[in-house]
């Protein structure tokens, strides 16, 4: 089961807003793709949520966007800034990329976001949403939502 940005945003729309601030930030975070061999492979993206979609745009024929085409799972971590303060915690998508070919939908990104062009763009099918933060210097605390349920929230001492 998966589910876009918005549908995400409507259910739990806390912890979403506390993801796109996250997210925010900075500018660049950690994508985890999939080699031909099955092996990970990370890499640097910008990311936009607009639109009610999770959009990654990547240069042509870049070693992430041939993973993607080939196998479309990802993970994305936000970065984590300087220092280890973590400010608005450790957050982790998962998902599913899908490439998107329909010129209106990739002109009204360009006008929104003015990438260089040519280039490859994803809209995002979501499997898991996770926040992980420091309560109170006492307690680990887990943030977990996937598609069809409420987010579960673990505490750990």
């Amino acid at each position: 089961m998966t589910a876009n940005w918005g549908a995400f945003s409507a259910a739990e729309p806390t912890l979403a807003s506390l993801v796109e601030e996250r997210f925010g930030a900075f500018t660049h975070h950690v994508l985890a793709t999939l080699r031909r061999d099955g092996s990970p492979r990370t890499t640097g993206l910008e990311v936009r949520f607009l639109h009610g979609e999770l959009w990654f745009g990547m240069m042509p024929d870049s070693l992430k966007a041939l993973d993607l085409r080939r196998d479309p799972r990802f993970a994305l971590q936000a970065n984590p800034g300087e220092g280890t303060s973590m400010g608005g915690g450790d957050v982790r998508i998962g998902g599913r990329a899908i490439e998107v070919d329909d010129p209106a939908a990739k002109a009204a990104y360009v006008k929104e976001v003015e990438p260089p062009e040519p280039f490859h763009l994803f809209r995002t099918e979501l499997t898991e949403v996770v926040r992980t933060y420091v309560e109170a210097d006492t307690y680990l605390v887990v943030e977990a939502w996937k598609p069809g349920g409420p987010v579960r929230t673990l505490r750990r001492t």
